[in-house]
């Protein structure tokens, strides 16, 4: 993500057991369910200033999940699928499409949605009949889990974009193995999507310094650690240009370096944390810690939004006090069990006399 310089990422087969969030170093923080270590789980890692923009976390299976964000005023639902492969049975395929539909269905119209899957299919090189929801540049034959991506894309009138570009075969497969080939299918393919993104960017905000925010360090970070990531990102980047054994060792010994370092700083920092603990000092340095922990496996950071009686976000202060308004009235005019239970009897006692 750091290479790519990717700020929201879907991943699938995390294979880890659980539902919750974890900072994973370098500035991002995953997202994750998942019910079996050994298989299937799926996540979304954000970088670390998005986090505050969650407002919403949808947990549906260790096949399906999503996250909503708001930025800028825009509500965008990012979405981690992971369709069951070829040979998968039939039932557990019908199922993960019904997670999905629930999730699409979910997600209130005028809201963005993007769908970072692995559907695990083939939807293939002919689009009749199928021109309004994909091109005529697949690959391959369709496939049963083909057809379901290409019935998915017209029940919610998606498209597959990548098939509607034509390219040499080596672009458009991206998986090969055993004389297999894959293509992915949602989104479009990485070179024109971020060609469309940098010109629309150069004509919209105009041109940065290209200076980069400095990651902010966690609380053990010492010059020593700072000095020996340097010097392994420079290896790193001598490696790339020249792949000669010998850069690759000068990187591999850089690597283990940076694990002494920071092992060594970690547990400098832990003993001096332990020698506070017994100050009021240390009290608070606990404290902190404690909280800061349980911040990190949360999803939404701070409660900045509600909804409205369709289950739309409301985000401007205005909507927000109004909805507020109508939800005290509401409260304030509305019977309690007493209340009717004495209105009630007093109905009953009329009618008897």
């Amino acid at each position: 993500m750091e290479r790519r310089k990717v700020d929201i990422l879907c991943v699938q087969e995390t294979r880890w057991k659980g539902s919750k969030a974890c900072s994973i170093g370098a500035g991002f923080k995953l997202f994750y369910y998942g019910v079996d270590s050994q298989r299937n789980g799926v996540g979304v890692v954000l970088k670390e200033e998005f986090v505050r923009n969650v407002l919403e976390g949808k947990r549906v299976s260790e096949r399906v999940m999503g996250l909503k964000l708001e930025i800028e005023g825009v509500m965008l639902n990012v979405v981690s699928g992971y369709a069951p492969q070829v040979g998968c049975e039939l039932g557990e395929k019908e199922r993960f499409w019904s997670e999905l539909d629930e999730v699409m269905e979910s997600i209130p119209k005028g809201e963005r949605v993007v769908i970072g899957p692995d559907f695990n299919g083939h939807v293939g090189e002919r689009n009749t009949g199928d021109e309004e929801v994909m091109g005529k540049f697949g690959v391959k034959e369709r496939n049963l889990e083909g057809q379901m991506v290409v019935d998915f894309a017209k029940r919610m009138d998606m498209a597959v974009v990548n098939t509607y570009f034509q390219k040499r075969e080596e672009h458009r497969v991206t998986y090969k193995s055993g004389g297999r080939r894959t293509q992915v299918v949602l989104p479009d393919d990485w070179e024109t999507t971020a060609e469309v993104i940098r010109e629309t960017g150069r004509k919209v905000l105009g041109v940065s310094s290209g200076r980069r925010k400095e990651d902010k360090e966690t609380w053990w970070w010492n010059e020593e650690v700072q000095d020996s990531i340097q010097r392994k990102t420079l290896a790193k980047k001598k490696w790339d240009m020249d792949r000669t054994e010998e850069n690759r060792q000068e990187y591999k010994e850089l690597q283990r370096r940076v694990k002494r370092e920071v092992s060594k700083a970690k547990q400098k920092a832990y003993d001096e944390l332990y020698t506070r603990l017994d100050t009021r000092e240390g009290e608070k340095d606990l404290y902190r810690l404690g909280r800061q922990r349980d911040r990190d496996g949360k999803d939404v950071q701070q409660v900045r939004v509600i909804k409205d009686r369709d289950g739309r976000v409301l985000t401007s202060e205005e909507s927000v006090q109004r909805r507020w308004k109508e939800y005290f009235e509401e409260l304030k005019n509305e019977e309690n069990e007493r209340e009717k239970k004495s209105r009630k009897g007093e109905l009953c006692g009329t009618e008897s006399r």
